[in-house]
């Protein structure tokens, strides 16, 4: 009954807010609420909730700070020459544009953290994909899924999890899987071409000079090759100034009202946020941060806290200045720390009640005998909706030690059960149980329903892809 019923308290989850009938915080807290009463268990709602807030107040602490913290490092200009670099590369061609977003969430990825990622990623290139009109949702697909990937870095995560769970080395885990996991992220690199060259073919492009141009005054006119014919007039002409026509965007994803709105401000150069004298301290502070959250050194909510703290007081020397950039970031704060509260009453239902545990059971059970020699192949597949509808901490901690013990029973080693485990990474980034996601879909102003449709066949799809190349090289 509890498998039953968790099954559809995630779908029904998923189906509402794909078809946009209910925001995900609402549905986060009204629907697992509403099957906490269905299991007759409504009477511990609420001890169930306090704990789910609990567990995951550490990861809305560091959210909230780290959104502080970068924020305040994309505002004094510190990752303004990584934006620059892109856009040279990119040259406004949607092709270069969306491979530039697979290898930059890769390169920024190292570091570990996935709410970093995205929001270096989302400032340096929501401003080029609002200016050329392209969908917003590739932006976020192709982060999430490049992050992914790279998401199974020892410091990451879920190697650190596997390695606890089976009392094994992370790097045996970890080092044999790079060949897989460069498959895996070459392919994402592919991905990302063929989705820039549709994008291309439904839009065209613009060259460098014209995205860059200020649009103060006459016409922009997007020349390409798009769906229309062939090359002229593009599809989007714009006129500002007093007594002009609004922008017009080609595009479903690029007819918002915010079209035309400051795409490039984050290269203005002379906006007032900057402080180039200071660019030395701010990237010594970065690194600093970024090597003390690798070492541990401290908690990483405590880290952050402390860096937003000095970033704004070196920065920012003046109460009023620093209040300004607080409420600069305030949204993208209470929406990210909301979301997570919000998925903190989801889990710790899903958890409280059992039904993540009868779920794991039943679906462990549900392994025909004659499976037993291939548990590896069958954890790999496991790990793509497991990890997707649960946390990484129930299924590496809950579920991967059952699948190494029947794994053990006919011959399988447990090291291959914890590679075979970090496969389905580059779909669980786009989980709603991610609190990182959140920072993506906010920053990038797309809603979490179009993302989830979008993302999510590529991300199965790449994850099976790291699957194959590790069977294919004998590493599971």
């Amino acid at each position: 009954m509890l498998t039953v019923l968790g099954f559809a308290m995630i779908a029904t989850f998923l189906v509402l807010i794909m078809m946009k009938r209910m925001s995900p915080i609402a549905a986060l807290v009204l629907i697992p609420a509403l099957f906490c009463v269905a299991v007759g268990q409504g009477a511990q709602l609420g001890d169930y909730v306090i704990d789910g807030v609990g567990k995951l107040a550490p990861t809305a602490a560091m959210l909230m700070f780290a959104i502080v913290y970068f924020g305040v490092m994309i505002d004094v200009g510190l990752f303004d020459p990584i934006v620059r670099g892109i856009l040279r590369f990119c040259k406004a061609d949607p092709v270069r544009v969306v491979v530039g977003t697979a290898v930059l969430a890769a390169i920024v990825s190292l570091d570990g953290d996935g709410s970093t990622t995205f929001m270096i990623t989302v400032s340096a290139m929501y401003p080029l994909y609002k200016r050329l009109g392209m969908s917003l949702v590739v932006l976020t697909g192709v982060a999430a899924t490049a992050n992914g990937v790279m998401n199974t870095l020892p410091w990451g995560g879920p190697t650190a999890r596997a390695a606890t769970a089976l009392k094994l080395d992370a790097g045996d885990i970890f080092v044999p899987m790079i060949p897989a996991l460069a498959v895996g992220l070459l392919f994402v690199i592919a991905l990302a071409y063929v989705l820039g060259r549709r994008e291309r073919k439904r839009i065209g492009y613009l060259t460098l000079d014209q995205a860059l141009a200020p649009e103060a005054s006459g016409e922009t006119v997007l020349v390409g090759t798009g769906a229309g014919g062939g090359k002229g007039e593009g599809r989007a002409t714009r006129r500002t100034g007093a007594g002009g026509d609004a922008p017009v965007e080609s595009g479903a994803d690029a007819a918002d009202e915010d079209a035309g709105t400051p795409g490039f401000q984050g290269l203005d150069p002379n906006r007032a946020t900057l402080r180039p004298r200071l660019y030395w301290f701010n990237a010594a502070l970065t690194v600093g941060l970024l090597t003390a959250m690798i070492l541990e050194l401290l908690p990483i909510p405590v880290l952050f806290l402390i860096g937003a703290a000095l970033a704004l007081t070196v920065n920012y020397p003046r109460p009023a200045e620093q209040k300004e950039r607080l409420a600069a970031h305030a949204d993208n704060v209470l929406n990210v720390s909301g979301m997570v509260f919000a998925a903190a009453v989801f889990t710790g239902v899903l958890t409280g009640t059992g039904m993540v545990k009868h779920m794991a059971d039943w679906l462990v059970g549900a392994i025909p005998d004659a499976m037993g020699p291939h548990m590896a192949l069958v954890t790999g597949l496991l790990s793509l909706p497991l990890t997707y509808f649960m946390s990484n901490d129930g299924f590496y901690f809950g579920v991967l030690p059952v699948l190494a013990e029947a794994g053990a029973a006919h011959g399988v080693s447990p090291l291959e059960i914890a590679r075979a485990s970090l496969v389905g990474q580059a779909l669980h980034m786009s989980s709603p149980l991610v609190p990182a996601v959140y920072v993506l879909v906010g920053m990038a102003k797309v809603e979490f329903g179009d993302h989830t449709r979008f993302t999510v066949k590529w991300a199965a799809l790449t994850s099976l892809v790291v699957l194959a190349a590790a069977v294919l090289f004998g590493i599971v």
